[in-house]
């Protein structure tokens, strides 16, 4: 096959368009073309009078036909496993079963090496009651949350499936379709910016569990990982549960979320190689989802469904404000793991029509900067203003909220205007210049107006920006070599978003993919 990209055609194309334009690019007639397949398509929005679908196309044609010039050959997308279990060996341990964790344990899985799964939290149906607590009566399980339980953070979430990663060996296109297996819509095989959305989330998390114990799989929930067993040259050689249980295993994949801070601090204890890496705090923002629509697509609104946007500035004070985690149609949910401490994120289902878009509106910070002096450093830091959201909210897990004119002019908000904000358990109008860092606030003031000329009523004064966002990403990492083990603990394997090597969903389950393997050749001797 051959594989045609930068074919452009109009949103309200006919069925019989694409084919026409693949011949017509291919200068062919079109007893040359035996058969073409959609591998992906985008939407180009820079004209809103003129905006066009841009599909890349793989394309059969017969034996005798000349490639064209400007094809390439499809590549081989198949994914080929590292390596398989031997007769007999030891069960290698997955902590974690967040998407990082998920496909770790599915590709030793299906490579037969059966993994033994630790899960601190609930399996996902039972943790999505527990959420609803905070939601709904403003009652926090610290182990069973938005952070913690099975499916990760990530089932809380937009449900996006893209990411800037480097893939040359195609992964992220095995956990689309692994996804697509444990019920995905199979649009996302084709589609530029794929999504799923948290209801869907649920069931695929539950279906890929029952593949992974119908080869061979354990799990275990409510398991949590409370010390290495190490041994006297600092490998590692099992672990011990909250429950007292060890479990004995050479090999130990640490697929943790980036809000296991007890976690972190077992590890440094141990004398894990960590450090603090960089990451990101801020707040989210809601607008109608509408004003978005109408200022990204125009005319095309019904068509394209609900608009997303990506904003970056570079204040003054030099520091980068950018748009995180934009959620078309969605909400802003509670996402506190710890009592006394209030934090934000965003979610959307996969239909996307819900009335507000919101995202983040964060500030780059960094170790040298900003929490200099410790590996767990920028986890204090994460605290501390989390408290003083929680404070600034009412001390009820409500959050504390402020309309964006008044931000922007320095003036606590007192009520609400007609953006009405969807975060639960509630709201409270304050000041916000007492959650974040100055630094942060100065940034921010500044940013939001750039944004405004670059999407028209960014900046209206009644949209809502809520406080506050500090999970961005780890705030540590887990440091590893080129084998994918711990530079100082042989047969840890740090791995995913929690470890430092991964954000979001597709960035995690390949991460994840790629521990496995290493894990698998480990095992096999390979």
């Amino acid at each position: 096959m051959l594989r045609l990209t930068d074919i452009k055609l109009p949103l309200d194309h006919g069925p019989a368009a694409l084919k026409a334009a693949i011949l017509r690019k291919l200068k062919l007639p079109a007893e040359a073309l035996l058969d073409f397949r959609v591998f992906k398509r985008a939407h180009d929005a820079r004209n809103k009078q003129a905006i066009t679908y841009i599909y890349t196309v793989d394309v059969t044609l017969k034996d005798e036909t000349p490639a064209p010039k400007d094809a390439r050959p499809t590549p081989d997308m198949a994914y080929k496993f590292a390596a398989h279990a031997p007769a007999s060996f030891q069960r290698p341990l997955v902590i974690g079963a967040g998407p990082c964790g998920l496909f770790a344990a599915l590709i030793l899985a299906q490579s037969g090496f059966r993994p033994i799964i630790l899960e601190r939290g609930k399996e996902v149906r039972q943790r999505t009651k527990d959420t609803w607590g905070l939601w709904r009566r403003s009652v926090l399980n610290p182990e069973s949350n938005v952070q913690f339980g099975e499916g990760g953070a990530g089932t809380f979430s937009d449900g996006k499936l893209y990411s800037q990663i480097k893939d040359p060996r195609h992964l992220g296109r095995k956990v689309l379709h692994e996804f697509v297996t444990a019920g995905a819509p199979e649009e996302i095989l084709t589609e530029a910016h794929p999504h799923i959305g948290t209801f869907r989330l649920v069931t695929m998390v539950e279906s890929m569990r029952e593949s992974i114990e119908a080869l061979g799989g354990e799990y275990r929930f409510n398991a949590k990982v409370m010390d290495l067993l190490l041994t006297s040259d600092h490998g590692v050689r099992g672990v011990r549960l909250e429950s007292g249980e060890e479990i004995e295993s050479g090999h130990v994949v640490l697929a943790l979320g980036h809000s296991a801070r007890d976690t972190f601090q077992m590890l440094h204890e141990r004398g894990i190689a960590i450090e603090a890496k960089p990451f990101s705090i801020g707040f989210r923002i809601e607008h109608p989802q509408g004003l978005i629509d109408k200022a990204r697509f125009g005319r095309s609104i019904s068509q394209l469904g609900a608009a997303d946007y990506k904003l970056v500035h570079h204040a003054k004070n030099g520091r980068d404000v950018y748009s995180f985690c934009m959620c078309p149609g969605g909400t802003v949910v509670a996402a506190a793991s710890e009592p006394g401490r209030v934090v934000t994120n965003g979610m959307s289902q996969y239909s996307r029509n819900e009335r507000n878009a919101n995202a983040g509106i964060v500030v780059g910070i960094t170790p040298d900067a900003d929490y200099p002096g410790h590996p767990l450093a920028g986890i204090a830091l994460q605290r501390r203003w989390e408290e003083a959201a929680f404070a600034a909210g009412g001390g009820t897990y409500a959050a504390p909220a402020q309309l964006v004119g008044d931000f922007i002019a320095g003036n606590p908000s007192a009520a609400l205007g007609e953006v009405m904000p969807s975060y639960r358990p509630g709201v409270t109008p304050t000041d916000l210049s007492s959650c974040l860092p100055d630094y942060a606030i100065e940034a921010i003031r500044e940013a939001l107006p750039a944004f405004g000329r670059q999407i028209k009523g960014f900046d209206r004064a009644d949209a809502v920006l809520t406080g506050v966002e500090t999970r961005t990403s780890s705030p540590i990492r887990i440091r590893r070599g080129e084998d994918f083990q711990s530079l100082n603990t042989k047969g840890l394997y740090p791995a995913g978003e929690g470890a430092g090597f991964a954000g979001g969903i597709l960035s995690a389950a390949v991460d994840g993919i790629k521990v496995a393997e290493a894990v698998a050749k480990s095992i096999a001797g390979v």
